[in-house]
């Protein structure tokens, strides 16, 4: 097991664009271990998704959490990814971070995207999500271009402490749809 450090934000590794992963680096040992390290870090740290940047790595790597039928994720290895918004309807989510501990933010993002990306193996694969899973793989991905999850924050006054967000948001989130 090889849990890593999660860097925070201001750390500058988390703000510059990480560089595309080779077929040849796939099959090497280090990235092996690039992605123990990535698993064990996020299972350590309870998170549903992590990047290599958030542990200091500026690789395009990310493990993205997927959500299955049952409501469980499933863990998706996500190399060099490139993302493509399907419609311009956006989804809005409180959104939370490893490298930001402890805040939430009201977070709009395209409802309805492609993915295109090579798994572990080096393979290219192409997804199309919608709803939460394609919020979860912008977040992750986002960590990619050096971008986190506060800088779509439209209105300031929607980032809060955690607790805060627990207290007086996350009660009342249901009573938006009944009538």
């Amino acid at each position: 097991m090889a849990i890593q450090k999660v860097i925070r934000m201001g750390h500058p590794t988390l703000r510059v664009k990480a560089e595309p992963i080779s077929q040849d680096e796939i099959k090497s040992d280090s990235f092996k271990q690039l992605i123990t390290d990535l698993f064990d870090t996020m299972e350590e740290e309870e998170g549903i998704g992590i990047a290599a940047p958030q542990i200091g790595i500026s690789k395009q790597v990310a493990i993205v959490g997927m959500p299955d039928h049952e409501g469980d994720f499933q863990a998706v290895v996500v190399i060099n990814p490139k993302i493509e918004a399907l419609t311009s309807e956006v989804s809005g989510n409180w959104e939370g971070c490893l490298s930001v501990p402890g805040l939430r933010g009201y977070v709009e993002r395209p409802h309805k995207i492609k993915v295109n990306f090579l798994d572990i193996d080096g393979n290219t694969q192409e997804i199309i999500l919608d709803d939460f899973g394609a919020i979860v793989f912008q977040h992750e991905c986002d960590h990619l271009i050096g971008k986190l999850y506060v800088d779509h924050i439209k209105d300031p006054t929607q980032l809060m402490y955690l607790e805060e967000y627990m207290e007086f948001v996350e009660p009342h989130e249901n009573e938006e749809g009944e009538e």
